[in-house]
């Protein structure tokens, strides 16, 4: 067996000094913490006759709770996949998109992706646009809101005789708000799996 060219270092074995001395100064830290604290803050006030103004309230994005999604599922329920908010339309209120599909207890049941939105006053949210229809056999995937726009992957079958379970083809999809309605755009990389 070969010796070691370095000696063995004395701190490499812990002794109870060691730890006695690493209380200590954590100790230390959290007392000295403790007495020292930053000064209160001040909020300067505006000049007599000056009025601010506060910002708006930003509204709250429409709940999916108690929405009827047109989506038939016979005796199962419909079930929230994902949800994204954003201000898809520019009126400075959020819509919610939820992707939506039966609640079935085997197989691959398609998806719908909804827009929700609720006006001022309104007691509940309602669906103003459906972007993927659950009757097209579509799985939705990579679901993302950003910048006014909807993205998302679709997964879908290139013929009715390619079993559900087995999606074949793979569709980039991205929903925008123009001229009053959802314009889809497909990306080039639409592909079979």
């Amino acid at each position: 067996m070969q010796q070691s060219a370095v000696p063995e270092l004395a701190h490499t074995h812990a002794r109870p000094i060691h730890w006695v001395a690493t209380a200590t100064a954590v100790a230390g830290v959290v007392a000295l913490s403790s007495v020292l604290q930053p000064g209160s803050a001040k909020a300067a006030q505006p000049a007599p006759g000056t009025g601010t103004k506060s910002a708006p309230a930003a509204a709250a994005p429409p709940s999916t709770d108690g929405v009827d999604f047109p989506l038939k599922c016979g005796p199962v329920k419909a079930k929230i996949q994902k949800k994204a908010t954003g201000d898809l339309d520019g009126d400075g209120r959020p819509e919610t998109i939820a992707v939506v599909h039966c609640d079935a207890p085997m197989g691959t049941p398609p998806d719908g992706v909804y827009v929700l939105t609720q006006a001022a006053g309104a007691a509940r949210p309602r669906v103003v646009a459906t972007l993927v229809d659950p009757k097209d056999r579509l799985t939705v995937t990579d679901f993302t809101v950003r910048a006014g726009a909807v993205t998302a992957t679709l997964l879908g079958y290139s013929s009715a005789d390619v079993p559900s379970c087995c999606p074949d083809m793979r569709t980039a999809a991205k929903w925008q708000w123009k001229g009053g309605t959802f314009v889809r755009s497909t990306t080039a990389d639409a592909h079979s799996v």
